[in-house]
């Protein structure tokens, strides 16, 4: 036999002597992935996560869709992820409650998102606005804590619901500043601005979307924005951390989690895909438009960022007794 003949034959028997390698990681996708939202169709969340979905459908080649299955703070539709297969197929699209803070207010959740998930990348920040009655008697963050420190438990805020994040946000400013800002619960800003236009309400804290065209006509009034830097579609309004109380933060979240067994190369192709994606001049308009600024990063970053998130809201949670 000539060499040749051996250097093929022994070629041909490890090929058959060899085991494939598994192709669900190597090959992902090799077919439809589903993104989970778990609120209707029409929220935030679910606009983020069908144009997120809709781009990577043609950056990636395969078919990326949104199914939206909600209720009880999102839990039904993160416990329904939680308990998929782990082939990276079926992905939530998180916001802040399921990804973090549920955990601090239900008391029969199913699912725990640190045991139960793969952080895959943080998406982006909605923050929370501090606005105000048209006639209040305070324009600032600064002139609003005299006001109340001067006039105990007169001021009143409402908020998107109990456990939100505008309640919660209050919460916080209350324990952070020293003040009594009493609780008013709405069922969204559909509810919550026409007692705020009408000065039939103090203050209302909630993301900041809903809230912009009626702070620029000049029917309310802007007191600060709740996030690290300030929003570019209200760029004349501060955050909280300038107008007096450092490190001051509350933003709506949204984040990608698998579960928790799904290959590392899923991950890793996917929070790339999705970063590169949120680096787009594209991307970032559209994120300004509904009112998110954009974030990215690593997993481990996803990872440390929503033990801080918990971290922070734990006790806030605690001490104003909200839990379900």
């Amino acid at each position: 036999m000539t060499l040749m003949k051996l250097l093929t034959a022994s070629l041909l028997g490890a090929a058959v002597l060899t085991p494939a390698a598994p192709a669900h990681a190597d090959t992902w996708p090799s077919r439809t992935v589903t993104f989970l939202v778990a609120f209707t169709p029409g929220t935030t969340s679910d606009v983020i996560a069908r144009r997120l979905a809709h781009d990577l459908s043609e950056k990636l080649g395969k078919s990326f869709i949104v199914e939206n299955k909600g209720g009880a703070g999102g839990n039904i539709g993160a416990t329904a992820v939680a308990r998929s297969s782990p082939d990276g197929y079926t992905i939530l699209f998180a916001t802040t409650g399921q990804a973090a803070t549920n955990k601090l207010m239900y008391k029969n959740i199913e699912y725990d998102p640190q045991r139960d998930f793969a952080p895959v990348v943080l998406i982006g920040k909605a923050p929370v606005i501090v606005t105000a009655r048209p006639d209040a008697p305070f324009s600032s963050i600064k002139e609003l804590i005299a006001y109340s420190k001067a006039n105990p438990t007169k001021v009143t805020s409402a908020y998107p619901g109990n456990g939100t994040l505008g309640h919660i946000t209050g919460e916080l400013l209350n324990r952070t500043a020293g003040i009594s800002i009493s609780a008013a619960q709405y069922k969204g800003a559909a509810a919550m601005l026409p007692d705020l236009m009408g000065s039939h309400i103090d203050m209302a804290m909630d993301s900041a979307t809903p809230y912009l065209g009626p702070v620029k006509a000049g029917k309310i009034k802007a007191l600060a924005i709740a996030s690290a830097t300030r929003w570019s579609m209200l760029p004349d309004v501060p955050t909280v951390a300038e107008s007096g109380i450092p490190g001051f933060e509350a933003s709506v979240w949204y984040a990608l989690l698998a579960p928790a067994k799904v290959p590392a190369e899923v991950v890793t192709k996917l929070n790339a895909a999705t970063n590169a994606w949120l680096q787009e001049p594209a991307t970032k308009e559209f994120l300004a438009n509904v009112g998110a600024q954009p974030a990215g990063g690593t997993p481990d970053d996803l990872k440390v960022f929503t033990q801080s998130e918990i971290d922070k809201w734990g006790p806030i949670i605690k001490d104003a007794n909200i839990n379900f």
